[in-house]
């Protein structure tokens, strides 16, 4: 099996003006791509090379010898999760189940973006904040690096990338404009109810 790069679920410039093309043509056309490129490299010609990106994720965690394998196939799990969870037309407060589900469980959406924006902020160094799915129940959680909710036995529903090069071209430092931009204008709803319903 050969990991390819997966085709955006938009056009580059159609996160604009919030997540500029510009950025785009990095960090899925250069950083997503050297994961993707990289895994290959790890896995061509060996026993792994057929395992499914999930299957390898899972294989691979927690596993100091294919430490790579991990990091690379995650970060490909990861980003193309990322791009799923945006929308041109998205953001602002959710309808659905999971508008329901973020009432039983954090009282309001405003108490929900309120605590997902902290866990993006408190995310010290290169990481991800993410609403999972544990049993019944939602949680706020944050990972460092590459790691994910899939191999911590929960379901990963919405995530904000706050590795830097997420956000530096359009905001610099100011990673609290761009997860606050990300909660107003940007979150795909619709994908994260069909999370749900899977």
């Amino acid at each position: 099996m050969t990991f390819t790069l997966p085709t955006l679920p938009y056009e580059k410039n159609a996160l604009a003006p919030h997540i500029s093309e510009q950025t785009l043509e990095f960090h899925y056309g250069k950083h997503h791509q050297t994961y993707v490129t990289n895994l290959n490299n790890l896995v061509q010609g060996s026993a792994n090379e057929s395992k499914t990106l999930e299957e390898l994720i899972c294989l691979s965690s927690g596993k100091p010898d294919m430490v790579g394998v991990f990091n690379n196939a995650a970060q490909v799990w990861n980003h193309t999760f990322f791009w799923n969870c945006m929308s041109p037309n998205g953001g602002g407060s959710p309808t659905g189940k999971i508008a329901e589900m973020i009432n039983a469980s954090f009282g309001n959406y405003e108490k929900f973006a309120a605590d997902f924006k902290q866990a993006a902020l408190t995310q010290f160094g290169s990481g991800w904040a993410w609403l999972v799915q544990e049993c019944d129940d939602l949680k706020i959680i944050k990972t460092a690096n590459a790691d994910l909710p899939m191999v911590h036995n929960q379901n990963a529903l919405l995530t904000c990338d706050v590795w830097e090069h997420a956000y530096y071209l359009d905001y610099q430092n100011r990673r609290a404009d761009f997860v606050q931009v990300f909660l107003d204008h940007l979150v795909n709803w619709d994908f994260v109810n069909k999370r749900l319903e899977n």
